[in-house]
């Protein structure tokens, strides 16, 4: 809660400065989304979605020309992760203090929830059309966003050994960059206020997980079978459709 009112008292000051006028525009989105995770190891894969919680907050625009802009803002996300089934157990999230010491000692085969919660700022490059009756399309490409992380939880799944709401932050980097693009639509209601909606793909290019942990090698014997370090890239991509007023 304390998040979404600083959120709230940022969009407000901005307004306040009369950023809103000439050149500038200023809005307020909910968008809900949809997140999974793939990885670069092939023995890691994804395994499931998450239904996230929608991105909150204020997004603004900047025109250099009648139709083009340079957009930025800063919001929150909720629930975004998803599954990764690990072919090879061992000690995955080595960083946490989990409720029980077995969850460092995952057998192969387990599948891994992570529900993570971002502070994201955004920025990119919008273009639009020309206005048809009351109707304006665009497109926004491309977009980066710098994610921090403010909270991460785990879940330990398919195994005989389940549990949920782990404490996983200190196993998942602070910082995560992402890329993406979307487009859609605009519709007028008034002189200076549109309605937006619209759908965006965005994909992180930093490794969302630090890589401390051990996992099994492979092998049939305990000789053959050490525990090597698992160093995998774990990207976070996700589906939003954009909900939102500007102004």
């Amino acid at each position: 809660m304390k998040k979404i009112v600083v959120v709230a008292a940022f969009l407000s000051f901005l307004c306040s400065t009369g950023f809103g006028q000439g050149d500038f525009r200023f809005g307020i989105q909910f968008s809900p989304t949809i997140t999974w995770l793939n990885s670069s190891d092939n023995r890691i894969n994804g395994n499931g979605t998450a239904f996230g919680g929608p991105k909150i907050g204020m997004v603004g625009e900047k025109y250099f020309q009648e139709n083009y802009a340079l957009t930025f803002g800063l919001g929150l996300t909720f629930n975004q992760g998803g599954v990764l089934r690990h072919d090879f157990g061992g000690d995955l999230w080595p960083n946490s203090t989990l409720s029980n010491d077995v969850y460092h000692d995952l057998p192969d085969g387990v599948n891994l929830r992570y529900s993570l919660q971002y502070v994201e700022i955004p920025f990119g490059l919008k273009m639009k059309t020309q206005e048809f009756g009351y109707i304006r399309y665009f497109a926004e490409l491309p977009i980066f966003t710098l994610g921090i992380l403010t909270q991460a939880q785990g879940a330990v799944e398919g195994t005989n050994m389940d549990t949920d709401k782990e404490n996983i932050r200190d196993d998942v980097n602070l910082f995560a960059l992402s890329w993406g693009l979307g487009g859609g639509i605009e519709y007028s209601v008034g002189p200076n206020t549109s309605l937006v909606g619209g759908i965006y793909f965005h994909s992180t290019v930093t490794d969302i997980t630090k890589d401390d942990g051990m996992r099994r090698g492979e092998g049939d014997s305990p000789d053959a079978n050490p525990t090597i370090r698992e160093n995998a890239k774990n990207a976070l991509q996700g589906i939003t459709v954009r909900i939102g007023v500007m102004f």
